[in-house]
């Protein structure tokens, strides 16, 4: 496995999209066509250097590909900071050439040796979860608990869209509108305490999958960003991911992120989307983002199915 590198991340996203066509069932949180910009775009700079990753090709196109995240140091806003010790893998595999699956696992441990590591497929991919069980993988009950933090993809079609309320003084703004000094801090006020900045979203706004004009906001009567979204537009689908979605603390319960989806979703609708997608987690104890993307129409469509190899 070697260094990630800029020219990956379209090849990754070209897999991602012709994946989706065929078996959205298959896209693990990890790896759909804007979480993986968004993952790239927010870390690369900062974190890139514990990130390994190998690519196999049939001919010219890309049919598989897997990207681990090795040990690293994560400094937050607030000045904390957060050892990560194990490693983790996103992959994918076209359902075409699951032979490569094992090849796949086995060069994972290999760059992995003396590390706890994890690994996210689908519940969907019904023989790779066979094929890493055999490899000495099993279930996270910890990421499975009714308080885990496993995810769900969810999805609605865009044909019928309810019109936006937001409450009285509040208004819809895109990042092209706004400095990226307030998209930042919109981001940072939902997610504190977060390790987002300037310069990581420099790097957001330079995958060649952002859009200005579909980095949605809203703005508060005294100023404040209350709530923001990015919308992923995967053109050859038609079909737009909400990654990430998040509401400033004081401004919740006023319905803002729910008006904020149905307005970012018809300028998606406007753009030639057809279809809209969000993660969000899925066990029980966690129901807020959940509750909120059903009462928006969205159900789900996959859910992930975490593994861990513990050391000893």
């Amino acid at each position: 496995m070697e260094l990630m590198s800029p020219t990956d991340l379209p090849l990754m996203q070209g897999l991602a999209q012709r994946v989706t066509a065929v078996r959205p069932d298959l896209i693990s949180a990890g790896a759909s066509y804007g979480e993986l910009a968004w993952i790239w775009g927010k870390g690369w700079a900062a974190d890139g250097a514990a990130w390994r990753r190998r690519l196999w090709f049939a001919g010219d196109e890309l049919v598989a590909w897997s990207w681990a995240f090795l040990p690293r140091r994560i400094r937050r806003t607030d000045g904390s900071v957060r050892d990560i010790t194990g490693a983790s893998l996103t992959y994918q595999v076209h359902p075409e050439h699951l032979e490569l699956v094992d090849e796949l696992i086995e060069s994972y441990d290999e760059v992995t040796r003396g590390l706890e590591r994890t690994a996210c497929p689908t519940t969907a991919e019904t023989f790779a979860l066979q094929r890493w069980a055999a490899h000495g993988y099993e279930p996270d009950q910890v990421a499975l608990a009714d308080d885990g933090d496993w995810t769900q993809l969810n999805r609605r079609d865009l044909a019928e869209l309810p019109e936006p309320v937001l409450p009285a003084g509040f208004r819809f703004r895109t990042a092209d509108e706004v400095s990226p000094e307030a998209a930042v801090q919109a981001h940072v006020d939902a997610w504190a305490p977060s390790y987002y900045t300037l310069d990581r979203y420099e790097g957001v706004r330079q995958t060649a999958a952002y859009r200005g004009d579909l980095h949605v906001l809203v703005e508060a009567p005294d100023g404040t960003m209350a709530c923001s979204a990015i919308q992923w537009f995967d053109q050859v689908n038609r079909t737009v991911e909400f990654e990430p979605v998040g509401t400033h603390p004081a401004y919740r319960r006023l319905g803002l992120a729910n008006a904020m989806m149905l307005h970012a979703m018809r300028l998606s609708r406007d753009a030639g989307a057809t279809h809209a997608t969000v993660v969000c987690l899925g066990a029980p104890d966690h129901p807020r983002a959940r509750g909120l993307y059903y009462g928006l129409g969205f159900r789900e469509i996959s859910r992930d199915a975490p593994l861990v190899k513990r050391l000893g």
